[in-house]
């Protein structure tokens, strides 16, 4: 057992009571592992499956987002409801909670006989992701009491969570391919057992915390905000931007933020103190990231269905066409925290990384039916994927910095909100505005099998040309916001995982 150092940390017998089985943790760091790439392979194990399952269950194109879109908004509006959670139950409860509410919904949407079962089980997926996802960072936390062993304990944890996404388009590919689409839901079953039976024998007991409030009235309002929105932005779809259920959604959902933002500087425990958000450089990286997050979770599923539709790739090789995306993100958000970021800050980098994958995102709008993966895809694909390791490395660091450590766990929460929330409205923005695309192409034109197959490639290089424009106000805006030069490096500041 390692000897735990005095200077950190709090006292002995502190540590002791809150962590009795520290010398097990090394374990429970295996188990916490395993818990967190269940939940972030989730992420992505579906769009390789959701060409099979929209065959298999008939859903239109028009609803096929919200299989997306129903997970990340779920996870994304409550995370920051699960964090406190965890400290009014306790850790090792919420943990227990999440895994059985994860396996008993992902075995709802595997067997689903319809759209409306699958897209309830996604979401009440993330509705236990929310659970999961922030009692695993505070469980690390607690857990790793010498600051030493707490980086060694984030940089696994943190690996394991890059690498989530790489595994799940490939275990995707592999499952469909070999099984169905529904081993893509089933086989989290597999991984929440795992981590169960870890969890209940190895965490001790977690006290839970005095004086904890749950902000009811922000809750309710983010929530329901979130939802106005992204619902809103997926009603242009099918009824266009000047119906009055999309703008009614839309400015309700717009009001209810606001409301929010007013209420967290009313209540006594708020929800999201805006103290995180308000400073000049973690608004900067909030956006970087809620722009980055919407125009990768497009990009996978429009490239996905471009691969599979029209040039006729197996489920198994189109989670293989995205490993090199993958693998360029992981090595240059490496580089970029390590090099970069602590040399020059954010303000140089982040613009530059934008700009390069909204560059990429141009490229890709020239794909058609005649395009090949090593010539016309896989070079776009690696310059976007260059980019965004650019932008996401340095803005999760920077979206922490200075944070007050009171403030450490709703700030490293905010940001994978900031994630979520902006994968999933970007998702449903990019459907509608490809939907409507493919809709004016077709317009007064025979439904031939031709003319579907370009009106289908029409929706996609729209979906990337707005997607690069995100990009572009991005790099404008992010280059504004930023302080110049390196960021101070702060002990107290809290651990982020890229979910």
């Amino acid at each position: 057992m390692s000897t735990l150092s005095t200077d950190a940390g709090p006292p002995k017998a502190d540590r002791r009571a809150t962590n009795p089985h520290h010398g097990r943790r090394w374990l429970i760091l295996a188990v916490i592992a395993v818990a967190q790439l269940m939940v972030v392979l989730d992420a992505t194990i579906v769009n390789i499956a959701l060409p099979s399952a929209q065959q298999d269950l008939g859903f239109s194109n028009e609803n096929r987002q919200w299989i997306v879109t129903a997970y990340s908004l779920a996870f994304g509006s409550l995370l920051l409801l699960g964090g406190r959670i965890a400290d009014l139950i306790g850790r090792k409860m919420t943990l227990l909670i999440g895994l059985v509410g994860f396996a008993g919904a992902s075995a709802l949407a595997g067997a689903a006989t319809g759209f409306g079962v699958l897209v309830t089980g996604r979401a009440l997926q993330g509705v236990f992701g929310a659970l999961l996802a922030p009692t695993a960072l505070a469980l690390l936390t607690t857990t790793f009491t010498t600051a030493k062993e707490r980086a060694k304990a984030f940089g696994i944890f943190g690996a394991v969570a890059g690498a989530g996404g790489g595994v799940g388009l490939l275990l995707g590919g592999v499952l469909t391919d070999g099984l169905s689409w529904r081993w893509c839901l089933y086989v989290n079953l597999v991984f929440a057992a795992v981590a169960f039976v870890g969890a209940l024998v190895l965490l001790p007991r977690h006290r839970r915390e005095q004086g904890v409030k749950i902000d009811v009235p922000g809750t309710i309002t983010v929530t329901a905000g979130l939802f106005a929105l992204v619902y809103g932005c997926a009603n242009a779809e099918t009824d266009g931007w000047g119906a009055t259920g999309t703008w009614g959604f839309l400015v309700a959902g717009a009001v209810l933020i606001a409301v929010f933002a007013w209420l967290q500087t009313r209540v006594a425990h708020p929800l999201l103190p805006l103290r995180v958000l308000l400073d000049r450089d973690r608004g900067a990286a909030s956006l970087g990231i809620f722009i980055s997050a919407a125009g990768m979770f497009g990009v996978n599923l429009f490239l996905t269905y471009y691969l599979q539709q029209t040039l006729h790739y197996s489920p198994l090789k189109t989670g293989l066409a995205f490993l090199p995306m993958v693998a360029m993100l992981m090595v240059v958000s490496t580089v970029a925290t390590s090099v970069l970021n602590s040399r020059f800050g954010p303000k140089p980098i982040v613009p530059v990384g934008m700009v390069l994958a909204a560059v990429g995102l141009v490229w890709l709008t020239g794909l058609d039916a005649g395009s090949t993966y090593a010539a016309h895809v896989l070079p776009p694909l690696l310059l976007f994927a260059f980019g965004l390791g650019l932008v996401l490395a340095p803005c999760m660091s920077a979206a922490t910095s200075g944070i007050d450590p009171a403030d450490a766990g709703v700030g490293s929460a905010s940001v994978n909100t900031m994630q979520q929330v902006g994968g999933s409205i970007g998702t449903a923005l990019l459907s509608s505005l490809a939907a409507s695309a493919a809709s004016d192409y077709l317009a007064g034109k025979k439904p031939t099998a031709e003319v579907i197959g370009q009106s289908a490639l029409e929706s996609y290089s729209t979906a990337y040309s707005w997607s690069a424009v995100f990009f572009v106000v991005g790099a404008v805006i992010c280059g504004l916001l930023f302080r110049r030069g390196a960021p101070k490096v702060d002990p107290d500041a809290a651990p982020v995982v890229h979910m």
